[in-house]
């Protein structure tokens, strides 16, 4: 892909995000949670595992799991086992718990609402702070940058990178701040709906005209 000029890429980005909340308007944070603790808890399992896999599994964790100190006392066996379908059983249960002892300890079992607190907590980087400061609290730090977006992000040409944080760091200058956390709902939902990651479907794409489409043979 050739390069933009900055000037170029502003004007595409700006068409971009006058359609994304056209084409997803009901785009939101697909794991279900009734406060902060639950987003926080349902964003830590939701590593390397499906959206809906997760909220099957918190459907049921969250009817006996409502507080911090529940986490954080239950036996680990009994939580490894309730979040087990969820992948990497053990190291999730061990963070969680840990993750709630802390909040316990630190924060008065409340989740924090500051980027250095959260990432201080067993489990929680940078994404997942980003997942609950947007979402649980409406505060716009950065951008979340999951598979989906990170993969969108390259093949619609607004970064180069392939870190999350340097994709993020691309992302943060081209989106306005208060469209921080909304603008990864709608590339997500756009992932999921149009643009999948090995047949995606250009031919019916709302974005065509602006998408280099890059990686895409």
């Amino acid at each position: 892909m050739p390069r933009e000029t900055n000037s170029a890429r502003s004007a595409r980005m700006a068409r971009i995000l006058a359609a994304l909340p056209v084409i997803h308007p009901e785009a939101h944070c697909e794991l279900n949670h009734r406060n902060p603790l639950e987003l926080l808890i349902a964003t830590i399992l939701s590593a390397q595992c499906t959206d809906k896999r997760v909220n099957l599994v918190t459907a049921e964790l969250f009817k006996t799991h409502r507080t911090a100190a529940d986490f954080a006392n239950a036996p680990l066996a009994e939580l490894e086992a309730a979040v087990k379908t969820t992948g990497f059983y053990r190291n999730k249960a061990k963070n969680i718990q840990a993750c709630c002892q802390q909040l316990i300890e630190k924060h008065g079992g409340e989740v924090p609402r500051t980027m250095d607190e959260l990432t201080a907590l067993a489990g929680a980087g940078r994404k997942t702070a980003n997942v609950v400061l947007g979402n649980a609290f409406g505060i716009n730090v950065g951008v979340v940058v999951d598979t989906h977006v990170g993969r969108l992000a390259q093949r619609l040409g607004l970064t180069r990178e392939t870190s999350p944080e340097k994709i993020e760091a691309d992302l943060i200058k081209l989106v306005p701040q208060p469209q921080w956390t909304i603008f990864s709902h709608w590339l997500i939902w756009h992932g999921r709906r149009r643009c999948a990651a090995r047949k995606p479907d250009c031919l019916n794409c709302e974005l065509q005209t602006d998408c280099p489409r890059v990686g895409v043979a």
